[in-house]
């Protein structure tokens, strides 16, 4: 029976080293920290991104391109992998459930464009509410009597 009395450590239990604590410590004097420099400072701790003095990487490299903050990154799906299933009504929640279009991540809230693809011999007549069309959808969905619309 455990009680107060026949307690004992557990096995694995490991002494905190006691830094700084006199020479006979084994650890006194500087502490393992070595002789001077910037991490045997107090608070010296060196930045990640910190080349020891050598010219960073991010102003050794040149500066290229720009990038568009207003930029619109579709989801896409191609009509071809619509022809596949039996459905002929479709929306962006029937899409994502199905798994044609990503549903998490950081493209989750990105609107939804139907393209053509390779899919001149889509022959079914489909209605699609979807965020896009490409023209030569559009054209396709039209012409085997389907409906698209754009919300």
């Amino acid at each position: 029976m455990l009680t107060l009395s026949n307690l004992k450590r557990p096995a694995e239990y490991k002494r905190k080293k006691r830094l700084g604590k006199g020479q006979g410590s084994g650890h006194g004097h500087q502490a393992g920290r070595g002789h001077k420099g910037t991490k045997a400072r107090a608070g010296g701790r060196v930045p990640s991104w910190f080349e020891g003095g050598q010219m960073p990487i991010q102003r050794r490299l040149p500066k290229r391109g720009f990038k568009n903050i207003f930029k619109v990154e579709y989801r896409v799906v191609n009509l071809d992998r619509l022809q596949d299933f039996d459905e002929t009504e479709w929306d962006i929640v029937k899409l994502e459930e199905k798994g044609l279009v990503i549903s998490k991540g950081r493209k989750m809230k990105s609107p939804v464009k139907i393209l053509a693809g390779s899919a001149e011999d889509f022959t079914k007549a489909i209605q699609i509410k979807a965020n896009a069309f490409s023209k030569n959808a559009l054209a396709l969905i039209e012409k085997n009597g389907g409906k698209a619309e754009v919300i």
